[in-house]
């Protein structure tokens, strides 16, 4: 085993460390408060190459693998975990589905558009009735005259009001269960398909989240994602890599929050001297810290793992278990060693506090999260 980053890796996080502090950092506080898309940064990490980091040259990606791809999600997250689930919702989840379930055709029509940050993709799988049990999808698609046709409603979309296509699942045979769910690309102006209600949300605010909308949607079977009927299980797969992606965004934020107390304590006193000096505040801040670690661990390992093209259901699900419940515990000790301070907008452990909370309820709840690990355990056995 290797725990040394490459002088690449290094290079890597200096570089997004550098953009997240001068094109991001500045604008955070107002993007979150007035919920604005942060269009014109999302651009510029096209340009960079960040949006399409995981997939080959060849189809306009950057080439890189999933430990660097988490690079640039922590290092995001840590200035903003908006810009990070924006990021990771196109990448992981839309992007990816498409590049690894999707027919040559699909790939050359999409992937270059993605990677580039041309086009912002978003992925649809929740629904009203169909959260954790994903597998209760009622949004329906069925063959008419030569074309799909879908009908229903999604919720819970990351980048709905701003993607150019959209991978969504509907169900296309009622009888086959889990089998019975077909994915599907839709491109922004098709005829049926429009975002609907925009969330009203408690953190990561300049992340687009709202409903997909499709009534009537007529679209050509070459719209067809993957084999019909695997949907659902494509899905599975894709959020195995979805949650590393996952992990990286929690891990940046807990990095976010820890960095700020860190600071905050050097320059606090009370009682004639720093509050760094106190034993009680050390305490909390080697705590954060080692976790921290441990979680940014965990999912190398399974990054190196899907690197190496191994499967990674059980230590995705523990990575991001693990990160997700660990940035809410930094978060709320952030927000402790700020006292008061900790409690208003001047400070940025206030949205620290709030943007991490999703970690633990996105793409699998913790609770699912130890469903997934303890199955893959029993199974082993």
């Amino acid at each position: 085993m290797d725990f040394e980053y490459t002088p690449e890796q290094i290079h890597l996080r200096k570089s997004v460390r550098e953009f997240a502090e001068a094109e991001i950092a500045p604008h955070v506080m107002e993007w979150d408060e007035d919920q604005i898309f942060p269009a014109e940064v999302v651009r510029k990490l096209g340009k960079l190459g960040y949006m399409g980091a995981i997939f080959p040259e060849d189809l306009g990606g950057a080439g890189l693998g999933y430990v660097d791809y988490s690079i640039i999600i922590e290092e995001l997250s840590r200035v903003d975990g908006s810009v990070g689930i924006i990021v990771a919702a196109h990448t992981s989840l839309c992007s990816n589905h498409i590049y690894k379930m999707g027919s040559d055709e699909q790939r050359h029509r999409y992937i270059p558009r993605l990677a580039s940050g041309e086009w912002l993709g978003c992925w649809s799988l929740t629904e009203p009735e169909a959260g954790s049990d994903a597998a209760g999808t009622r949004t329906s698609a069925h063959l008419e005259n030569g074309c799909w046709v879908l009908e229903g409603a999604k919720t819970f979309t990351t980048n709905a009001h701003f993607a150019n296509v959209c991978v969504a699942m509907a169900v296309t045979d009622r009888t086959a269960a889990q089998h019975g769910i077909s994915a599907f690309i839709i491109e922004r102006g098709t005829a049926g398909f429009r975002p609907g209600k925009k969330e009203n949300k408690l953190g990561l605010r300049a992340s687009d989240t709202g409903e997909v909308i499709f009534e009537n949607c007529r679209i050509p079977p070459t719209q067809l994602l993957g084999k019909r009927g695997e949907g659902f299980v494509d899905s599975l797969k894709v959020l195995d890599g979805g949650r590393i992606s996952i992990a990286a965004l929690a891990i940046g934020m807990a990095q976010g929050a820890y960095d700020a107390a860190l600071r905050y304590s050097k320059l606090r006193h009370q009682f004639s001297r720093p509050i760094s000096e106190f034993q009680a505040i050390q305490f909390k801040l080697a705590d954060m810290a080692t976790s921290i670690d441990a979680a940014r661990l965990l999912n190398y390992r399974a990054a190196s793992m899907m690197d190496r093209g191994r499967r990674v259901t059980k230590e995705s699900a523990m990575a991001k278990l693990f990160a997700s419940e660990t940035a809410v515990r930094v978060a709320d000790e952030a927000l402790q060693i700020h006292g008061g301070y900790g409690f208003i907008k001047d400070y940025p452990v206030e949205k620290f506090y709030r943007d991490v909370k999703l970690c633990t309820i996105g793409e699998g709840t913790s609770e699912i999260q130890r469903l997934v690990i303890a199955r893959q355990l029993l199974k082993s056995r």
